[in-house]
């Protein structure tokens, strides 16, 4: 199978660098620059090396740098951004500070053709985020590509197979940017798309029939994607040895838990075992009000429970976890040191006496996390749900969690989800949810004045939660969701949308 490296130097962009390249089915991944060597490289048979971005500037003595031998490996590199100036810099090139040119957001690229470009039109729009640019390129470099700003944005070796551009080409917002990745992996690279997620799921089947044979595996179950999928796949090949331990914290969506229960426990017949917590969680966030005290009370709470749960069990021989790649990548370390469950809790209880843990999605990305659920019969509204927060309703319900505001959360929540369902804005909102402000205002229903909360609406569109906009919701059905709230749900008077983006704000509020 052939891979391509994404080495990254600090860009907020190396994980979807790594999922366009997948998406043209050649295997890719990402490894820190300061974690592998060029020896290390060289074994490992990488077709090609693309260089990240990078919120640093190569003169920067702190800045991330490479050695120069990645360079006489012979193996096709491809910079962007960051990695684009410093490919420059280590052969002999010049980075200026642009001062009052740095570009950001949407720019019209000028195409001179060349190996990256070829195929596209003379002028089309990319995306750039850059300070500094290249000067001066390297020798035995040509300029392929510029904007009224910069005079070189994108560059390319073609007898030593070293290409960069300033922009970002694995963002949607650049309109060719599959067409370069696309280029540089097949033009330049010559690999073969072979990177296949049909076989996944039955040859992870009959991998884990073998090695887990005889032992009882423990999985903390949230009814999320990712530890939903490991369930499925585990209880097919281990069966009754697999068990699940779903911790209902009453911060669930509506109905949420006998949901889960019911499609694990009845449909798949999954040896779960689900434990009601919510009174215990209610107690120990009984008058908190600060989002941060609020995670960590409730991540302490779910590690205790667990391990109340899984010493009843006893005998545990494995823990299972649904640690997918981008939770590998951004721990920075190994990832079988954290529970994966709805709360991404750190600190795995050692005093449980695990033997063995076992992640068998902690190479995949959530879309391919997707395909593989759907595969094993994982029902379309699990396997397309949206993110849910770690703890849960508690970071959309602002101050002090009470039962009351859970209430109002859970039902304005089912009320926002059905209409978005009838208006067929579920397919164009990636994520929407209500929110319970601490806001309080006087109101009027019939003759009688209120002093009720007030309920913040959200919806964004994103390709990849990095960015967002907020969605555009046509004004009649947010009437009707209002009108709704307002009358079904007990304790809210008043009901705003949220129509700011990320940046500069986040998708959830807490």
């Amino acid at each position: 199978m052939d891979k391509i490296l994404v080495l990254d130097f600090g860009g907020q962009y190396n994980q979807l660098i790594a999922r366009r390249v997948r998406s043209l089915s050649v295997y890719a991944e990402i490894k820190n620059y300061d974690k592998i060597t060029s020896q290390e490289i060289r074994e490992n048979n990488y077709k090609g090396i693309i260089f990240t971005g990078g919120p640093n500037s190569v003169y920067d003595p702190t800045s991330p740098h490479y050695s120069n031998d990645i360079l006489e490996l012979g193996i096709p590199i491809l910079g962007i951004c960051y990695g684009d100036q410093l490919l420059a810099y280590m052969s002999g090139g010049e980075i200026a500070s642009a001062n009052n040119n740095s570009e950001y957001g949407r720019t019209n690229l000028i195409s001179l053709g060349g190996t990256i470009l070829k195929g596209l039109p003379k002028e089309s729009i990319c995306w750039m985020s850059h300070t500094d640019y290249i000067k001066e390129i390297p020798q035995g470099f040509v300029t392929t590509g510029y904007t009224d700003s910069c005079p070189c944005v994108a560059m390319e070796n073609n007898e030593k197979k070293l290409y960069g551009v300033q922009f970002h080409p694995e963002v949607t917002h650049t309109e060719y940017g599959m067409k370069i990745l696309s280029n540089f992996i097949f033009n330049v690279c010559n690999c073969t798309p072979d990177w296949k997620m049909d076989d996944f799921a039955k040859s992870s089947i009959e991998k884990y029939k073998k090695e887990l044979k005889d032992k009882k595996v423990l999985l903390a179950l949230s009814g999320g994607l990712d530890s939903s999928v490991v369930a499925l796949l585990l209880n097919k090949a281990i069966g009754k040895n697999l068990v699940c331990v779903f911790v209902d914290q009453g911060l669930l969506r509506k109905d949420e838990g006998d949901y889960v229960e019911k499609v694990f426990k009845n449909t798949f017949d999954v040896n779960l075992i689900r434990v009601d917590a919510k009174a215990r969680f209610l107690n120990a966030l009984k008058g908190v009000t600060d989002p941060e005290t609020k995670r960590k009370i409730i991540g302490k709470e779910f590690i205790e429970v667990f391990k109340e749960e899984a010493k009843k069990i006893g005998n545990i021989d494995v823990l299972s976890q649904g640690t997918i790649y981008p939770d590998v990548i951004e721990s920075g370390k190994d990832a079988s040191a954290v529970i994966k469950s709805h709360h991404n809790v750190g600190g795995l209880p050692k005093d449980i006496g695990f033997k063995g843990i076992v992640e068998p999605l902690r190479d995949l990305f959530k879309d391919e996390v997707r395909q593989i659920g759907i595969e094993l019969g994982l029902p379309h509204e699990l396997a397309y749900r949206q993110p849910f927060p770690g703890p849960g309703l508690a970071v959309r319900i602002i101050g002090e969690i009470t039962e009351e505001k859970i209430k109002i959360a859970q039902d304005s929540d089912a009320i926002l989800r059905e209409e978005f369902l009838k208006a067929g804005l579920d397919k164009i909102a990636n994520q929407y949810f209500t929110v319970v402000t601490n806001t309080q205002s006087v109101g009027v229903m019939g003759d009688a004045r209120t002093y009720g909360y007030t309920l913040a609406l959200r919806a964004v569109t994103t390709d990849d939660f990095m960015t967002a906009t907020w969605t555009k919701v046509p004004y009649e059905v947010l009437e009707k969701i209002s009108s709704r709230i307002t009358n079904e749900v007990k304790g809210i008077n008043r009901v705003t949308y949220d129509i700011t983006s990320k940046p500069p704000a986040t998708v959830e509020w807490e």
